[in-house]
């Protein structure tokens, strides 16, 4: 709902109806709060109510009727917040106090919920679900709403829902699934305005006044042909400001951007950000209009790639943080088993110099610098790499210029630091020898670890896979091994 308050045209006064309020927050933190507070409660007192009246015929009663009033305060608290809040607090909460929750809500909002929730909480959140419920929660879901619940209801939901669609609905609802998920066309939507170019701005004010309300960030109108190709846009601002007499067709813009169904989101998303777009057209290879891309979706597809970024970093995928563990396994698992198996051969490379350590033993101690300092350097270009890939600024052009200022960026850090290092290495041991090969292991492990930085990325790119996946474990392998065959290497050439 976009207004706090609604009009009934024909009543004779206006009447205000309640709506959910939106949260900001702070205010959803401690709404979470309080639903955990009471949910608490209502185990302490349920458990209480068990041991004290075991035996008493009385207990169920006693039992339902304290359940009840605890449900009916987490109702009211409930139905007073606004669908996307509410989704928040489903994904806050372990699996079976999430279903009981969600139980309690309005049946009226479980569709608007269901397209807020993340995709693990929608599974959980579905498979509790019966038919008639999933039914009821999909039936005025628009085409497109549809499309995105669909890979997650079950084939026959699907099939029913189409049943009460009409001939127009069906099919857009059919082009919307067509398309791979990732795409322009898997998130457009259908609800817009349309309009010919060669009517007056007075016709199309009048149109738009016979419309319940225009669909959600309508900022501009399309113009389209009799075979609904489009010829330009209509700003909201250009219809309000010009002589009502003036044809379309001289005040709509032709410079507009497009979008075509098979691209990807990302890059849709990249134009919003570079022209400030609210909207924009996706037409097909005939240039017909077939549906529009709004910011609300592309902000969505920001943050979803944002996580996806900061979780592959880490070589994660997104998971229920309340599943059992056994099932964060497979998450997990994979990249640490990596992680351990380059650790060890980062160890099996020190061990190769045992004599040189056992005779300086303050090496050992030392090393560990060099490693760390690589990797960190690395991962500071890696971050910056990953970051332009994913806005499209890397291209085979500016790669090896890239590389080249990486390498002097990286360079002139590392000697800075090495001075710094070379200095702390020289005071704890005494020794000008260490203190140098020290700086020359400093600076060459961080060179190794800016090339890298700059490869490994743009490599994965290149063969289709996600650039941040993993890409650190691989560079923390290649730092620590290499730093130690540096370090210990130079020392055992000049120390020993």
């Amino acid at each position: 709902m976009n207004n706090d308050i609604k009009e009934e045209s024909k009543a004779p006064e206006a009447v205000a109806i309640m709506v959910p309020r939106r949260l900001d927050t702070e205010d959803a933190q401690l709404a979470l709060e309080r639903i955990q507070e009471l949910l608490k409660k209502h185990e302490v007192v349920e458990n209480l109510v068990r041991r004290q009246e075991e035996g008493d015929e009385q207990a169920p009663i006693v039992e339902g009727l304290l359940k009840r009033q605890h449900e009916v305060e987490l109702e009211h608290l409930l139905n007073q917040m606004h669908p996307a809040d509410i989704a928040f607090i489903l994904e806050s909460l372990p699996s079976e106090q999430r279903r009981l929750i969600w139980g309690l809500v309005n049946a009226k909002y479980d569709g608007d919920i269901l397209l807020e929730v993340a995709d693990w909480v929608r599974e959980d959140l579905i498979a509790s679900m019966n038919r008639e419920d999933l039914l009821a929660a999909t039936e005025d879901l628009d085409a497109d709403e549809l499309a995105d619940l669909a890979p997650d209801l079950p084939a026959d939901i699907v099939a029913e829902v189409q049943k009460g669609l009409t001939n127009e609905e069906r099919a857009q609802l059919l082009e919307a699934m067509g398309y791979p998920e990732g795409t322009v066309g898997a998130m457009m939507d259908f609800d817009m305005v349309r309009v010919r170019e060669d009517v007056s701005l007075e016709v199309v004010l009048r149109y738009l006044r016979r419309l319940e309300e225009l669909p959600d960030h309508t900022d501009q109108i399309f113009v389209v042909d009799r075979q609904d190709r489009i010829q330009g846009v209509l700003s909201l601002s250009q219809l309000l400001v010009n002589d009502p007499e003036t044809e379309v067709k001289k005040v709509m813009k032709t410079d507009y951007l497009s979008l075509k169904p098979n691209e990807e989101d990302s890059e849709a998303a990249l134009a919003f950000e570079r022209y400030d777009l609210v909207s924009a057209p996706v037409i097909d290879k005939q240039n017909r209009l077939i549906g529009r891309v709004t910011i609300a979706e592309v902000v969505d597809v920001i943050r979803e790639d944002s996580q996806e970024q900061d979780l592959s970093r880490a070589g994660l995928h997104e998971e229920d943080i309340f599943a059992p563990a056994v099932k964060a396994l497979k998450n997990r698992a994979p990249w640490l088993l990596i992680n351990l198996c380059t650790a060890s051969t980062a160890s099996v490379i020190a061990s190769q110099f045992e004599d040189t350590v056992s005779h300086i033993v303050i090496l050992a101690f030392l090393m560990s610098i060099v490693a760390g300092i690589g990797g960190n350097s690395g991962n500071q270009t890696m971050t910056l790499v990953i970051r332009a890939l994913a806005v499209g600024r890397i291209t085979s052009k500016n790669f090896r210029s890239l590389l080249q200022r990486e390498c002097i960026v990286t360079f002139l850090v590392g000697f800075l630091g090495s001075i710094v290092a070379a200095g702390f290495a020289w005071a704890f041991s005494g020794s000008l020898k260490i203190a140098l090969v020290m700086a020359a292991a400093m600076v060459s492990n961080m060179l190794i670890g800016a090339v890298l930085g700059v490869l490994i990325p743009i490599v994965r790119d290149k063969f289709g896979k996600d650039p941040a996946m993993g890409s650190s474990v691989m560079l923390t392998f290649a730092t620590d091994s290499l730093g130690f065959f540096i370090f210990l290497g130079l020392a055992s050439i000049f120390l020993l």
